[in-house]
């Protein structure tokens, strides 16, 4: 049984539909990346699993470890091991790294955590969650926060988002602590070399998968097709 299945998924705003019959199953421990250019409804997607207020299927189901959630409100899929980390962090005034990483049960090691984002300990730990840190800061700040969690299901939304391209190896090893952890993990990235970490890689085009499987494939598809930015309207090859 899939942890995560989602089938026929539809969900529209006035002007159209952003996602048109999603069908997206992902493993325990997998890595599943979600590819795509700007429009396509990566993020959408992405709400729409975590139960983002505003965010409900017109159509279609998600299930988690076998039950339907897409019914449930944010806090109970958050209770269920579901975690997402946001293209843009929050940020909390007055509230310590170190009281960030700890809040909620069952909390990993903070120094740890820290770590594992290539930040050091001695140097975050006591600083605020504030405007004072950088985007690149915040978000391994955020990214060591869900591994603190252990979820069973991370949905990362553009997790390279704010972060320098010599960084991008780092965010691989984080995503690499999520599956040796146990997580899997929903990779959602317009970046096709990151999509070729993944164990499964899903093409998002016009609010449709079209095409799903081994991630090379998927990345050279991606990069074959030349989209800038989706206008929702479905792609057809030449």
């Amino acid at each position: 049984m899939a942890l995560l299945e989602i089938t026929g998924l539809v969900f529209r705003v006035p002007a159209r539909r952003l996602l048109d019959g999603i069908d997206l199953s992902l493993e325990g421990g997998e890595i599943h990346a979600l590819v795509g250019t700007n429009g396509t409804g990566k993020s959408t997607l992405a709400y729409l699993v975590m139960g983002c207020e505003g965010y409900r299927p017109d159509r279609g189901e998600i299930r988690f470890d076998g039950s339907r959630i897409d019914g449930l409100p944010l806090f109970e899929r958050a209770r269920l091991g579901i975690s997402l980390a946001w293209q843009e962090p929050a940020r909390f005034e007055g509230l310590s790294v170190r009281d960030y990483l700890s809040l909620g049960r069952n909390r990993a090691d903070a120094a740890d955590c820290l770590h594992r984002v290539g930040l050091s300990p001695a140097d975050y730990l006591e600083r605020k969650v504030d405007k004072t840190l950088s985007g690149g800061e915040r978000k391994r700040i955020e990214l060591a926060s869900v591994l603190a969690l252990a979820p069973r299901l991370v949905i990362l939304d553009e997790p390279t988002a704010g972060i320098d391209l010599l960084s991008i190896r780092e965010i691989i090893n984080v995503i690499g602590s999520f599956k040796r952890q146990g997580s899997a993990v929903l990779l959602i990235t317009h970046r096709e070399e990151v999509t070729r970490i993944a164990d499964r890689a899903s093409q998002l085009c016009g609010g449709r998968i079209v095409c799903s499987g081994d991630p090379g494939s998927v990345a050279a598809n991606y990069m074959g097709r030349a989209c800038r930015r989706c206008d929702g309207m479905e792609c057809h090859d030449e």
